[in-house]
């Protein structure tokens, strides 16, 4: 599959912005991206599909109805509303403050991802981007981490009615411990994570020796990384332990977590990633040509991830991207140089090549241990489904409801709504699931 074949669903929704402009870790930062990517021209070249949020039977695939429920009583907050001791049972306190209408901005978030999903189910869609997803610490019985709900977790879950074995991989610099633990039993999800960890670096976990508990042991893998990690090594320790996974479990499909705030320079992080790391890991992926679902996360210098984001999209894509910023509403926040570039750091990466080997060494015993002969299938052997198979024949009627098919399609697309959404030079078609 070439680039200029390869379907890409970039998912959007104004109340999806809205709802991502006002948490409180990431103020404005949807806006920020999705303006960046519209000022490349990037929509020319990606169908925009219209979120909608997820029902309670969704959010129910992972969350608690309990944390759900407690989520509806929250209307309009005041500024100087205390999170009380029930609050605080559900992670709502420090960084997780609780939110105005937190349930249907939970359902709105937790819903793009779920419609990026059914992008890849019904085969909209190669790949489908949502940057306003990638909430990887929250918990099915609450809030933790910035992430008042895994949005990842329920994704996945609606890909596997298609998809059985599902590969996760975690390019946040902080350890995705909600999706691990999740997946923790599971040997048809891969949690697969590269993080940066060092004594009193959130979540703190993460550990090269978690591999997983009882039938899911062997198939999670952490890479924990040591301060300042740079594109070098980490292209390096991606391209042989992605390899190593991917040889191993085969996956039928991928969801890739990219937090932005590797890069260099953000507040929250400690590493020194630029556009050139992310951009090869992310071109790693694709080239293995599997149904692949691309999320945000974390990202708190909002320019940078911005930056990022654009970065992918275009990667995907297959359009070269001006190193000059285009000019548009926020045009000036990106000075003083308006370039799209990301300066590495200064600092010396603190991973050296024994501690890298050795890690690799480590994961490379952890899979020849645990997964079985019977679990290592040759890319020829595994079955596939063919392009003539109905994409929708293992899909529950809860996804086939909610879309509105042309029986008469060979691929089964979804029918384009007479919608338009008005950019500063041309309009842009916008697709939607029919209810």
């Amino acid at each position: 599959m070439s680039v200029n074949n390869r379907k890409v669903a970039y998912i959007w929704g104004e109340n999806l912005i809205e709802y991502c402009d006002r948490l409180p870790a990431v103020l404005s930062r949807a806006s920020l991206v999705h303006s960046l990517i519209t000022a490349y021209g990037l929509l020319n070249h990606v169908k925009v599909v219209r979120s909608t949020p997820a029902t309670y039977s969704d959010l129910k695939l992972f969350h608690s109805d309990l944390y759900l429920d407690h989520l509806k009583t929250f209307g309009e907050i005041e500024e100087d509303y205390m999170p009380t001791a029930e609050d605080e049972e559900y992670g709502l306190g420090y960084d997780c403050p609780p939110i105005s209408d937190a349930y249907n901005a939970v359902a709105t978030i937790a819903g793009s991802s779920v419609t990026a999903a059914k992008c890849l189910l019904l085969n909209i869609a190669d790949v489908a981007i949502n940057w306003c997803g990638g909430w990887h610490h929250a918990h099915r019985f609450g809030a933790e981490g910035f992430c008042y709900v895994n949005d990842i977790v329920i994704a996945i879950e609606k890909l596997r009615l298609k998809y059985p074995d599902v590969l996760y991989v975690d390019l946040d610099v902080h350890h995705g411990n909600g999706v691990q633990d999740a997946y923790n039993l599971s040997k048809s999800v891969f949690t697969l994570s590269f993080h940066k960890s060092e004594p009193g670096f959130y979540p703190g976990t993460g550990f090269v020796e978690d591999v997983g508990t009882l039938k899911g042991k062997g198939y999670m893998c952490n890479f924990p990384l040591q301060a300042f990690y740079s594109d070098e090594t980490f292209e390096y320790v991606f391209d042989n332990v992605f390899t190593m996974v991917y040889s191993c479990f085969m996956p039928d499909a991928i969801v890739v977590q990219c937090g932005a705030d590797a890069l260099a320079h953000d507040p929250l992080g400690g590493a020194g990633l630029t556009l050139k790391g992310y951009c090869l890991c992310i071109q790693k992926i694709l080239d293995k040509r599997k149904p692949t679902l691309i999320l945000g996360g974390g990202g708190y210098n909002h320019i940078n991830a911005a930056k990022l984001w654009t970065t992918i999209t275009g990667l995907v894509t297959g359009i070269q991207l001006d190193e000059t910023i285009p000019e548009h509403d926020f045009w000036p926040k990106y000075g003083p140089d308006y370039t799209l570039s990301v300066q590495p750091l200064l600092c010396k990466d603190k991973n050296t090549k024994e501690y890298i080997l050795h890690t690799i060494s480590i994961i490379k015993e952890n899979l020849g241990k645990y997964l079985q002969p019977e679990d290592i299938v040759e890319p020829l052997v595994k079955k596939q489904r063919t392009d003539g198979e109905d994409d929708c024949k293992h899909i529950t009627n809860s996804i086939i409801l909610k879309c509105k098919l042309d029986s008469n399609s060979e691929n089964n697309e979804v029918e384009a709504m007479d919608v338009q959404y008005q950019l500063p030079k041309k309009s842009i078609d916008i697709y939607e699931f029919f209810e």
